[in-house]
């Protein structure tokens, strides 16, 4: 069986790819991994042109991208006591062409993603970033799915 050298997890900081976390810390103990742990910032709508008040959109920008810092630093310093071999990344744009591209960037030879597991019209409308990552990454992905006990 290969090894998984690099595990790229991403993370949304629900309950759901908290869960997931746990797998992809898990197998990085295991395999003695380097761990990347990222963040994807949805493109935000672009609100220029349209009154927003008391705040400019490159100032919600810096804004959301300090509470997505300030997220990672916390969810990293609650669930990686006695871990280190592990790096972070957060960036902006379309959630599933951005963890291709970090596992591309890292030469992941595994990605660690949650899914909600959505069906029907929720998964017609919202899509899948999970079924998109794996569709076209150029590595094995494991999808972890929260148990219904939670």
């Amino acid at each position: 069986m290969k090894t998984f050298d690099k595990i790229l997890t991403a993370i949304d900081f629900s309950e759901n790819s908290a869960y997931a976390f746990e797998y992809a810390l898990t197998l990085a103990k295991q395999f003695n991994s380097e761990l990347t742990i990222m963040h994807v910032i949805n493109e935000p709508v672009d609100l220029r042109g349209f009154y927003v008040p008391h705040i400019s959109f490159e100032q919600l920008e810096r804004e959301i991208e300090a509470g997505a810092v300030t997220m990672m630093e916390r969810f990293c310093s609650e669930r990686l006591a006695g871990f280190g071999n592990y790096t972070t990344a957060i960036v902006t744009g379309i959630p599933y062409e951005e963890i291709n591209r970090k596992a591309e960037e890292i030469g992941a030879s595994l990605i660690v993603l949650g899914t909600h597991g959505r069906t029907g019209l929720d998964h017609l409308i919202f899509g899948s970033t999970a079924e998109r990552v794996v569709r076209s990454a150029s590595c094995p992905v494991l999808t972890i799915r929260l148990s219904p006990e939670g």
